[in-house]
């Protein structure tokens, strides 16, 4: 199957974010971002460097250009730098200027969400214990507080400095603090701050959840919005709870009242005070997984995600940010574990793992590459490709009569994007997380002066997808059709045939109906443009090198002994949140044990190691040491062997029995029945 050089994807991403020595003036209006005038629909993938071996930061940041990233978001963990007063740390993972270079080398502008307060499911939140401990109010105009911060941004200063847009770096955007939602003159303090200090950017953010008290000026600060599937915080322990299905429906509104639920209220969804008239639509945190809590197991499905970025981008958004697009681990404390948990003095809305932030998002902890990752691909190409045409677009929703039900399988939703009434992206989602939508029946689109298809289709269960009305092709237009425009270049345009739908194209009065896919050979040209119908598969793999097809190759199966059985099962508490704890050190000297020898050979310790197992909680430990643990939700536990010291030559895996009755929320993968054991240990590739 012949593929485009990556050379030439390299070069084609650059059209969106053109060579940092040109620094494309930055502007924005109530649609889009654009880069020297041109409009651009980017795609935001959250990683945190602090989060992942510096050693494997390249390759990383390479792989989320490869799945069609286009700009970078980190949070800068307070506690990870300054863990003690006076202490900075940008040492190894810790070294932020090293990662933004990197960043700039891959040609993607990065936006820094630089707290005080960033929460990301880290011990306080991201601020010091010592900070929590003196007695200032937090995240308040204290003079002791922000003096603090200052120190804080002054630091982080020193880190871009040079890197700035302005200087032809990479750096665009600081967000500050998170999800605050009290008055904007404290939001715009850390601005004046920064700003103070040198911090001189195209634009600045905010979380645009919860409404502000009182709204900072117009133009200061863009919020940006999320939306998640499922969520680890929510109080309930049952299946399909909350509001979270809202994010499935095409609506007007960017806000969500689902997110941090359990530690945050909202004014029936909606943004206080200056609200968000006037700013383009913009997400910072839509759910590209989800991380498990102890008492909340969420098991986050491919479709999930593709379903939400559709529904967005349907729904008028013209920036997609993925919270997480790269899972992680959390690194070593000085002083104490670095996750959230009940027990802290702050953030202590709900306990986390201690090491893993894998997050199932589409690039795992270990580099892994979900089925996410080539999923979402198309749609991210088609917005580079044609975000240009989109970003003026209006949101308009044809089925706005109909009220949102949690599973209501009554009709087809849909909405259509349109600036002239001319042309138009229809976009279609029958996929609803846990409600099993049946197919639709006779389904025709009537928008633009246009009815199609010429005759009636079903829209398949599960179905997600997107298709032109009145798009402009070379020197012509197409009428319309039913597969997915993911990417033109050079003077080919590609369509997804989607399983189910038949492929039809109309222009010039005339209908074709194209039932074989090729990537190798055009069915049709059109306005001096190489049109191509291509499969799902090789919609997901366009432009890529290579794709990983034997990620799961086992190359090895490693044997594993039992040492010790599990003693008494612990009294599983509630904690301070209300929610069921975690197991605390002492906890694990009662588990069942497990000795793992590693294999020698050099391929094998370079490889994924993957443990089935069922039971409540696991850890790993290597020469006494914490490396890995795992809150039991049905998936395998992972470990990443190439990261071990070359003298660790057996690991020692410590797993809590499951117990009955458990005030704990388990997805139906997970088996739970009470008690532990290891299913499986294999060892497959390193993910490339």
């Amino acid at each position: 199957m012949k593929r485009l050089l990556l050379a030439t994807l390299l070069a084609l991403a650059g059209t969106i974010f053109t060579a940092r020595a040109q620094s494309p003036a930055i502007t924005w209006d109530s649609h889009s971002l654009m880069f020297d005038g041109r409009r651009v629909v980017p795609v935001m993938g959250e990683i945190h460097y602090s989060r992942l071996p510096e050693a494997e930061w390249a390759g990383e940041i390479h792989k989320m250009k490869e799945g069609g990233v286009t700009v970078i978001a980190t949070y800068v963990f307070w506690s990870h730098i300054e863990e003690q007063q006076g202490i900075f740390d940008w040492s190894g993972q810790r070294n932020l200027r090293r990662f933004i270079e990197l960043c700039q080398a891959e040609s993607l502008p990065v936006c820094l969400r630089i707290g005080p307060f960033c929460h990301g499911e880290v011990r306080g939140g991201g601020i010091p214990d010592w900070v929590i401990e003196s007695g200032c109010k937090l995240r308040s105009m204290d003079p002791q507080f922000l003096g603090y911060v200052e120190a804080l941004y002054r630091q982080i200063f020193t880190q871009i400095q040079g890197l700035q847009w302005k200087d032809g770096g990479p750096v665009m955007a600081t967000q500050f603090d998170n999800e605050f939602g009290g008055d904007g003159a404290y939001l715009m303090t850390l601005k004046q701050i920064a700003e103070r200090i040198g911090f001189d950017l195209p634009f600045y953010t905010r979380t645009g959840w919860p409404g502000l008290s009182k709204p900072v000026p117009y133009g200061e600060l863009l919020p940006l919005f999320g939306d998640y599937a499922d969520g680890f915080w929510d109080r309930e322990i049952t299946e399909g709870v909350g509001t979270y299905w809202r994010a499935f429906h095409f609506t007007s509104s960017p806000t969500s009242g689902a997110i941090g639920s359990e530690q945050l209220t909202y004014a029936d969804g909606r943004e206080q005070g200056e609200g968000v008239r006037g700013y383009p639509y913009f997400t910072c945190e839509l759910g590209g997984g989800m991380m498990t809590s102890y008492h909340r197991r969420v098991y986050l499905y491919p479709e999930d995600a593709y379903s939400m970025a559709l529904v967005k981008l349907g729904s008028g958004s013209n920036l997609l940010g993925y919270y997480m697009y790269h899972g992680g681990t959390n690194p070593e404390g000085h002083l104490t574990y670095l996750n959230e948990e009940q027990r802290t003095a702050y953030t202590n809305y709900n306990d986390l793992p201690v090491k893993t932030y894998d997050f199932q998002a589409p690039l795992g902890e270990f580099g892994q590459r979900g089925p996410h990752y080539y999923g979402l691909r198309p749609l991210h190409l088609f917005m580079q490709d044609f975000g240009e045409q989109l970003a003026p677009m209006e949101a308009v929703f044809p089925c706005a009569d109909k009220e949102a039900r949690q599973y209501d399988d009554s009709y087809l939703r849909w909405s259509y994007r349109t600036a002239d009434g001319q042309s138009a992206f229809v976009f279609v989602n029958n996929y609803e997380r846990f409600a099993n939508l049946t197919a639709k029946k006779k389904v025709q689109f009537e928008l633009c002066g246009v009815k199609f298809p010429k005759r009636p289709v079903t829209i398949p269960a599960g179905m997600m997808t997107l298709f032109p009305v009145g798009l402009p092709v070379g020197d012509a237009t197409l009428t319309y059709a039913t597969a997915q425009p993911v990417a033109c270049r050079e003077g080919k345009m590609w369509f997804e045939k989607k399983e189910g739908i038949p492929a039809e194209f109309c222009w010039d009065g005339k209908v074709q109906t194209v039932k074989t896919t090729s990537l190798e050979k055009p069915f049709a040209t059109l306005g001096g443009v190489s049109l191509y119908l291509i499969c799902t598969e090789e919609a997901e793999g366009l432009f890529l090198d290579k794709v990983e097809k034997d990620a799961d190759r086992i190359l090895q199966t490693l044997t594993c002994h039992k040492v010790r059985e599990s003693g008494a099962p612990r009294t599983i508490t509630l904690g301070v949140a209300g929610a069921a704890e975690e197991p605390v050190d002492a906890d694990f000297d009662a588990a069942a044990v497990y000795r793992i020898p590693l294999p020698a050979d050099a391929t094998a310790r370079q490889a994924l190691m993957q443990i089935r197992y069922r039971g409540d909680v696991a850890r790993l430990y290597a020469n006494g040491k914490l490396i890995g643990d795992n809150f039991y939700n049905g998936r395998p536990f992972l470990m990443g062997l190439w990261r071990l010291p070359a003298d660790v030559t057996e690991l020692e895996l410590r797993i809590l029995p499951l117990q009955k009755d458990m005030p704990v929320y388990f997805p139906r993968e997970a088996d739970t029945t009470p008690g532990e054991e290891v299913l499986s240990i294999t060892v497959t590739p390193k993910p490339l």
